[in-house]
């Protein structure tokens, strides 16, 4: 059954603009051109939409089958721009997978930061008020409150809300797991490449916290100049790392709290001349399919994405027929990806 990504790779589209176009929303401005080439995909791939149902015989046949529609979005803690990023792609396909299963389409998906403009929330309550959200990552404290104010179900991929279901992954031991790896192929200098959390502060942050604990355990140093905020951007990634080599004593290793961030650092390695893994070791986290073709190829974290959409799509849609008594989080398990860019020092 075809999903918005089918659609937005066959327009050349994002995501986004998909289910602007399939749910009327005209909080952005979309070209009729690219609204007809939308409609022309979805006809061609059989997309089925939740759009307003059909009309009945009987005023009561109309009301009961409007009850029983269900208009289920996500909501991503992104930048406005950043609606392909690899790391969230695979999630979206997992709650997509999930709601085709059950006969429903995503309604829409926002960024945190359209959630700020009151178009765009008038859009969202306007006609069909959403019946659920899975909200990926965490988000300010005002908007989250804005939203749980107004959705009856919520389910929350990796977000620190004890009231809702959560779905996630250990972040902490997986940061740690990275390091020890590091450890084990004999480095000691080992640096740090991410960015502050929700409360604005590195040490709060659990990748983070996992790196300098599996650095303390082994009786490693954690050195400040060895340490990068890139703020999760990865060109800041670039250019901080650009900085890092100009340092005379350099770490022989480094943790990258993410890929695309360390595939950056990696580009301004290799463009100093310097050679992976030999003068220095990268290993990142989420196992986005790019690493595998990163020159060379990145170890990492492998994060189970899909499965992660998908069990937050299913938990959402239990929760709707049959509410669990109590949250919970559920962990799934990470695992490790061991390739080219780290190897046993000489």
């Amino acid at each position: 059954m075809a999903t918005m990504k089918d659609i937005a790779e066959q327009v050349g589209v994002s995501i986004s603009t998909v289910s602007r176009v399939l749910n009327h929303d005209n909080s952005r401005r979309i070209s009729e051109e690219t609204k007809h080439k939308i409609w022309q995909a979805a006809k061609q791939l059989n997309y089925r939409t939740n759009l307003a149902p059909r009309r009945s015989a009987t005023t009561g046949q109309r009301a009961q089958t409007q009850s029983s529609a269900k208009t289920i979005g996500c909501i991503l803690s992104l930048p406005d721009n950043k609606y392909n990023h690899p790391y969230y792609s695979p999630i979206l396909q997992g709650i997509e997978a999930k709601l085709l299963e059950e006969g429903i389409t995503l309604s829409f998906i926002h960024t945190q930061a359209e959630l700020k403009s009151d178009a765009v929330r008038h859009a969202l309550l306007q006609d069909r008020p959403p019946s659920g959200i899975i909200c990926v990552e965490g988000m300010d404290k005002a908007t989250y409150r804005w939203l749980k104010e107004r959705v009856p179900f919520m389910v929350g991929i990796d977000v620190a809300d004890p009231d809702i279901p959560v779905i996630s992954y250990d972040r902490m031991n997986a940061a740690r797991t990275a390091v020890q790896h590091l450890l084990n192929h004999g480095h000691r200098h080992i640096g740090f490449i991410g960015g502050a959390g929700l409360f604005g502060q590195m040490e709060r942050e659990k990748r983070y916290r996992g790196y300098k604990l599996a650095c303390e355990e082994a009786g490693v140093e954690v050195r400040p100049e060895w340490t990068i905020d890139a703020a999760w951007d990865a060109d800041r990634s670039y250019k901080e790392m650009q900085l890092l080599l100009q340092q005379k004593h350099r770490p022989t290793a480094m943790f990258c709290a993410s890929d695309m961030m360390a595939i950056a650092a990696m580009r301004a390695v290799i463009e100093q001349g310097l050679h992976i893994p030999d003068d220095m070791a990268f290993i990142g986290i989420d196992d986005i399919e790019f690493s595998r073709y990163s020159s060379p190829p990145l170890s990492s974290i492998h994060i189970p994405k899909f499965e992660m959409g998908y069990a937050a799509a299913k938990t959402l849609l239990d929760s709707m027929h049959n509410p669990y008594p109590f949250p919970f989080r559920m962990l799934l398990p990470f695992r490790l990806m061991n390739r080219e860019s780290t190897m046993k020092l000489q």
